[in-house]
């Protein structure tokens, strides 16, 4: 990300009244906040990220404000003051917990009826205008000739107050940020990062393009899916084929290079997309590293002794500069896209809706785009090329062909379809194969369809491991989907109970059709588990802590989480170190045994078996036995 604001850059505007707005920094323009003012965007391009602005009054003979970058100490001024007040560091008991005070008799103005008396609580309900001298018309007025960021006008409604001095400390405190956000003239210029995103999209635009999604959500989805960085970057061979190549010619799969890889199904129009991107590092641009001064005196140095060289020299005509050599052209079966850190998204249209890309600098659409870490590792492709690609019919025609010398004399714009429609069907037989490939190391979705749909035909892809997380705005099809691996449907599964699936190897059974009890096979899946999440603001205050009424409500969110398990294959034995305990049984067994080896030995020597096995004597005491211990 890019530590301070570029020309075309996609910023928030933070407001006083808490209206966030984004808008794209463009040079030469000017930038308009309603009722706050505007200015040229010149004056914030250049300018770090996270800094206030105040807008300033026009000067004599300009037409456009000026602005002023609020210090620290002026915007934490009153917490700065009250940190340092003896008050704070030694707090009394009830601080801050309003006295209630005496009754006070007020004649009601208007239709009140005589002898009445209006006690205090019933003066709260009056109008607040009632107690503020200055009128609507005097307030206009005063803000047509604001001076100063509209701070005059906050003071003029505060000593205008006639009572100002009855309000406690937090309700003075309350009165005047409520006035400071009303009239102040500043902003605070934020960078577009996903919860910034998330945060103007669900309060200030269209909630449902997102699903509801909140930013702690989409947090918990990118940990349990373990997303992250899956390596450097590692690309196929150009196989270098020529313009009468065929199929034959499209370059091999290595699935040994395969690493990192994610497999997204998105209909949050991208937001799901940008997050996994941004833990990956791929969703901004690398920064550019800045000279440092040194080098830019230098160059500065060199360039006054070119100039005097110029001079001094005959006028003569500037020979030509020829830019450095390109290196070869890449074919058109060459692949562009990394094997490794990849984001492969599964869409249900023509061209998959990732059009919050935008605001980080990046449209799916565009046919030359310019460079970006996405370019190389977003892959996408419909569920008619993964469920039967064979119907596909940019994925089943062969490559076009032509001989060199056809080539050559066609027109410009038919060549150039031709190696258009080329490089696609390279393109798309590389997604489409290596996606079927599978080895993937985790599979996020966020999608109205049915989650059971999903796992039927992506389940297989996983490799053993693999994570899976799905979000949805409400619990019923989770639950669903988690009643498909639960405990009772594995052991019938395991048992048999399933007559289907007799027969069939493990590979099969993996890609099992599934039938109205068992619509998935459930040993794939292992510690599934449902879970939400929700940030709570709170108001904390000497006896008035409690959540914020006023947050938004909107669907709960729920995330299904669960580990792919590949099942094992024949009969599986314990292994290790044991030792057979006795049991009574097995004593019997042992004594008989003894038994009959004694008849069989002593049998030649006239010894009965009674004199072998009999006990000693009762009076007859061993002659070997240990001596009794001392005490």
């Amino acid at each position: 990300m890019d530590s301070v604001i570029k020309p075309g850059a996609w910023v928030v505007l933070q407001l006083p009244s808490g209206i966030s707005r984004v808008i794209q920094v463009s040079p030469n323009t000017t930038i308009s906040l309603g009722k706050y003012g505007s200015f040229p965007a010149n004056l914030v391009l250049e300018r770090p990220y996270n800094l206030t602005f105040e807008i300033l009054d026009r000067k004599e003979g300009e037409k456009f404000s000026r602005l002023r970058v609020v210090p620290t100490a002026e915007l934490y001024e009153e917490i700065f003051a009250d940190e340092a007040s003896p008050e704070c560091a030694a707090p009394t008991p009830n601080a801050g917990v309003a006295t209630p005070a005496e009754p006070a008799s007020v004649e009601p103005t208007g239709q009140a009826t005589a002898g009445k008396d209006v006690t205090e609580t019933e003066l709260k309900l009056l109008d607040e205008n009632a107690r503020q001298t200055l009128t609507q018309d005097e307030i206009e007025e005063l803000k047509k000739n604001v001076t100063n960021a509209g701070k005059s006008v906050i003071d003029k409604l505060m000593s205008s107050h006639t009572a100002i001095d009855q309000k406690t400390s937090f309700s003075l405190a309350k009165y005047k940020l409520l006035k400071t956000k009303k009239y102040i003239r500043r902003f605070k210029v934020l960078p577009v990062d996903v919860p910034n995103f998330l945060e103007w999209q669900l309060e200030e635009r269209d909630a449902s393009k997102i699903l509801d999604i909140r930013a702690e959500m989409l947090g918990l989805v990118g940990c349990w899916a373990n997303v992250h960085c899956g390596g450097d970057p590692v690309y196929l061979e150009d196989p270098w084929a020529k313009c009468g190549a065929g199929a034959e010619a499209y370059a091999p799969l290595k699935p040994e290079l395969f690493k990192g890889r994610w497999l997204v199904v998105d209909d949050t129009c991208g937001a799901l997309t940008a997050a996994m991107a941004e833990r990956m590092g791929l969703l901004y641009p690398e920064e550019e590293e800045d000279e440092d001064e040194e080098g830019e005196e230098n160059r500065d140095d060199q360039d006054k002794e070119e100039n005097d060289q110029s001079a001094q020299q005959n006028t003569e005509p500037p020979a030509k500069t020829s830019k450095p050599p390109r290196g070869p052209r890449p074919s058109d079966f060459a692949i562009p896209y990394s094997q490794t850190n990849t984001i492969t998204v599964v869409h249900a249209a023509s061209q998959p809706n990732l059009s919050f890309l935008k605001y980080w600098g990046f449209d799916i659409t565009a046919p030359n785009h310019p460079p970006h870490p996405l370019l190389n590792h977003l892959l996408n492709l419909t569920w008619l090329q993964l469920v039967q690609p064979e119907r596909d019919l940019a994925y089943s025609l062969p490559p076009l062909t032509a001989s060199a010398e056809t080539l050559m004399s066609w027109k410009p714009t038919r060549r150039g379809n031709f190696h258009r429609k080329r490089r696609r069907s390279a393109r798309v037989r590389h997604i489409v194969d290596a996606t079927r490939a599978g080895n993937f190391s985790g599979l996020v979705c966020a999608s109205t369809m049915d989650p059971i749909s999903i796992l039927k035909y992506t389940l297989p892809l996983l490799a053993g491991g693999a994570t899976v997380a799905i979000y949805s705005p409400s619990i019923e099809p989770l639950a669903e989907l988690a009643d498909c691996f639960s405990v009772p449907r594995r052991t019938a599964w395991t048992s048999g109970g399933v007559p289907e699936t007799a027969g069939k190897t493990a590979e099969e059974l993996e890609r099992w059709p599934g039938t109205p009890d068992f619509p998935l096979n459930p040993t794939l899946l292992l510690g599934t588990s449902l879970q939400t999440s929700r940030a709570r603001r709170s108001q904390v205050l000497p006896g008035r802590t409690h959540p914020l009424m006023t947050e938004r409500g909107g669907a709960e969110g729920y995330v299904f989480t669960a580990f792919r398990a590949k099942p094992a294959e024949g009969h599986v034995e314990a292994m290790g170190k044991w030792k057979r305990k006795k049991t009574e049984g097995s004593n019997s067994a042992v004594a008989a045994a003894a038994v009959q080896d004694a008849a069989s030995v002593v049998a030649d020597k006239d010894i009965s078996v009674e004199e072998v096995t009999d006990p000693l004597p009762a009076d007859e005491e061993m002659t070997d036995a240990p001596a009794p211990l001392a005490e």
